[in-house]
Formats: structure tokens, C-alpha cells, sequence
């Protein structure tokens, strides 16, 4: 299993969100991690500007999107961004797309949020059209009408990744993606639910065996601390809980928050969750840091304890 890191925009002024995210990401190459995860926070940065961002300041790590939802661009215009970035990471990228949720796509920006597996497929055809240019992208289907040339391809292959976590969405990423990216999933969802129905999906469609990327928030701390670790992160990231699709994945594991998702304690607890990970058949592992703390000084030091960790762990899972 390969371990990689989230590195998002998260809070402060823009100037020194880049500085921080460049840091992070640097750090994050120079530990041996396999992969930095950047996400698409509604209200901040641009994932894909991120990317090109931390792609001119690294030279060997995947940087990928986890994730960018779909109704937000049309298909041409993201297919641009994204070989655009790909062409500024030297051929790093890896591409994260998903149709998001309503309290998104609906509630924040206005549009339909119906039959979002549906719209997915059809979103797909144009975007794998555009990613395989240059050349005309000529698509026609339910929801697209496109004739529109395109003077860019990419510069290497250029992997897509589906956020899925129902079965229709699992099936749709095992034939038309490299993989899936997860968020609130733990072992036993990730085991029984997620890992049979897109490897089948992918065998049946004659691709290779799928990617799965789980996310997970990661805090080394004393075992007598675990629990406010867990309470932190159902405090600061507990917002996805509303999602009516993450609770369904919620309801095919054990965990029951984000909290019960959060690996805490000790190293050997830590590693311990990690192995069960791989043994439910993660290939990526995706680390949201937990820090703890009172004060800016303390969850910064715990911060980077988790980091230090973490690349120790990482070289060992390999």
C-alpha cells in the first residue's frame, strides 16, 4: 500500500496558504511519500491551480485531485485545466472528479443535482475524448452536445479517478476509471462494499485492477488522547455526515463518524489501522493530519510528530 498526504489551502490569507501548501508539499517529497491529495474546498483554492502550484516546486511525487466535482465545469473546460496542470507537473497528475453532493452542486451552486451517476457517464465521454487529444472532441449523448477542437494532449498518460461510494457509482468507476478516491469509508465498507463490486466491474470490462484511495485524518498522540483526537475530527470535519451518501457508505462498515474513521494513538495503533487498510485492500492511503492541542504552538508540534510518523510508516507499508 502507498501512503500519501492531504495538502489543502485550509485557512489564512491566499498568499500564505501557497507558502504553506509549498511547504507541505515539499516536505512531503523530500519524507519519500508516495502521493499528495489536494482536495476541492466549495469556498477556497482551486485544486487544479494548486497542483500546477506544488508541481513546479517538486520533481517526483503524484499530486492528485480528491476530488473536483463535475457540474461545477463543462467537461472541455476541465479536460483544459487538467492537461494544462498535468503539462506544469511534468506528467504527475492524477485526476480526481465526482459528482459531488447537493448540499453542493444544489444548495451552493444552483444546479440540478439529479441522476448524478447518469450525468457522470455521460460527463466521462466528453472528458475521455478531450484527454486522449489533441483533436476534435465530438460527443453526443443525453447531456452533451460537443464539437469542439482541441489543440492539447497530454504529456503522458494522464489517470482518472472516480469518486464512488454506491454500488451504480462503484460499477461506472471499475469500467470507465483507474480507480476510486473515499472519504468516510473504514475497513469492513472498504472491504465488503467497495473493493468486490469496482474490481468486478473493472475484470468485466477488461481494465486493470482498479486503485482504491481511501482518505483517513491520522494523529499520534499519547493512547490517553486518542479520544479527543476523534472528537476533533468529528468537530472540524464532521460537515460531510450530513451527506445522505456518505451515511449510506457510513451504514456498510462500522464506524459510524468520522471520529470512529481517525487513526489515534500510539505508532503501533496507528500502523495497526494502517495494515487493516491494506489488508481490506487499499492500494492508497490518504492522510488527513489531526493535530491536537491548546494554542497554535501545540497543534503545530503535533502536526509535525504525525508528519515524522508518518513517513517512518510509509517506508515500512511499502
Amino acid at each position: 500500500m502507498r501512503v500519501g498526504v492531504m495538502i489543502g489551502p485550509e485557512r489564512g490569507d491566499a498568499a500564505r496558504k501557497v507558502t504553506r501548501m509549498i511547504e507541505d508539499v515539499r516536505w512531503a517529497e523530500e519524507a519519500g511519500l508516495d502521493t499528495a491529495w489536494i482536495p476541492q474546498i466549495p469556498t477556497d483554492f482551486d485544486a487544479l491551480v494548486a497542483v500546477a502550484l506544488m508541481g513546479a516546486a517538486t520533481t517526483r511525487i503524484e499530486l492528485g485531485t480528491a476530488v473536483v466535482p463535475l457540474q461545477a465545469q463543462h467537461p472541455v473546460a476541465l479536460a483544459r485545466q487538467a492537461l494544462s496542470a498535468q503539462a506544469a507537473t511534468g506528467g504527475r497528475l492524477t485526476l480526481g472528479v465526482g459528482p459531488s453532493h447537493h448540499w453542493i452542486v444544489r444548495d451552493m451552486l444552483g444546479l440540478p443535482y439529479e441522476r448524478p451517476a447518469a450525468f457522470t457517464r455521460d460527463y466521462l465521454d466528453v472528458l475521455d475524448a478531450a484527454l486522449n487529444g489533441p483533436g476534435p472532441v465530438d460527443v453526443e449523448n443525453a447531456t452533451f452536445t460537443v464539437h469542439n477542437p482541441l489543440g492539447l494532449g497530454p504529456v503522458a498518460r494522464l489517470p482518472v479517478m472516480v469518486a464512488a461510494l454506491g454500488p451504480v457509482m462503484l460499477a461506472l468507476a471499475g469500467e470507465r476509471a483507474d480507480g476510486t478516491v473515499l472519504w468516510m469509508a473504514d475497513e469492513r465498507a472498504v472491504a465488503d462494499h467497495v473493493v468486490p463490486r469496482i474490481t468486478k466491474a473493472a475484470e468485466n470490462a477488461g481494465r486493470p485492477a482498479p486503485r482504491v484511495v481511501a482518505g483517513i485524518p491520522v494523529c499520534l498522540c499519547r493512547p490517553s488522547e486518542a479520544g479527543a483526537a476523534r472528537e476533533r475530527a468529528n468537530r472540524i470535519l464532521g460537515e460531510a455526515e450530513v451527506s445522505p451518501n456518505y451515511q449510506r457508505l457510513l451504514d456498510h462498515g462500522d464506524a459510524k463518524d468520522v471520529g470512529d474513521l481517525c487513526a489515534a494513538g500510539d505508532e503501533a495503533a496507528i500502523a495497526a489501522r494502517f495494515r487493516r487498510f491494506a489488508d481490506a485492500g487499499v492500494t492508497d492511503l490518504s492522510v488527513r493530519l489531526l493535530p491536537i492541542g491548546e494554542g497554535r504552538d501545540e497543534l503545530v508540534a503535533s502536526k509535525l510528530r504525525t508528519r515524522e510518523m508518518l513517513a517512518g510508516l510509509a517506508a515500512d507499508l511499502r
